[in-house]
């Protein structure tokens, strides 16, 4: 048993869907080296002033990224709630914010 479980929200399986088999394959083998207990800052990393956290994936020369928050209420989960091909040095804010809003719907629909 690994540290966390790992949640895919419908819009990070189908992201995860809509990229070539092996950068997916590729995407998920880092989820389980990091779930299995590996601490690799550059496969899973907390973004700077927010609870989001990014799974990293360097694939190709294309930079991948699925956004995620931790869930520890029942379980340790974390909740993969989108991606993102990366084409900047930095995160789009954008994308922190989406990812936010999703964290905060999911546990206002959790605590009803």
């Amino acid at each position: 048993m690994g540290i966390f479980q790992l949640a895919l929200l419908e819009e990070a399986k189908n992201f995860l869907q809509s990229l070539p088999r092996k950068a997916s394959e590729k995407i998920l083998y880092n989820v389980d080296r990091v779930a299995g207990g590996e601490k690799n800052s550059e496969l899973f990393k907390k973004l700077e002033k927010s609870e989001i956290w990014e799974f990293r994936t360097l694939y190709n020369g294309v930079t991948y990224r699925l956004f995620a928050f931790w869930d520890t209420d029942a379980q340790t989960l974390v909740i993969a709630t989108h991606g993102i091909i990366k084409k900047t040095q930095k995160t789009p804010k954008k994308e922190i914010a989406k990812a936010e809003a999703i964290m905060k719907r999911y546990f206002e629909l959790k605590n009803l």
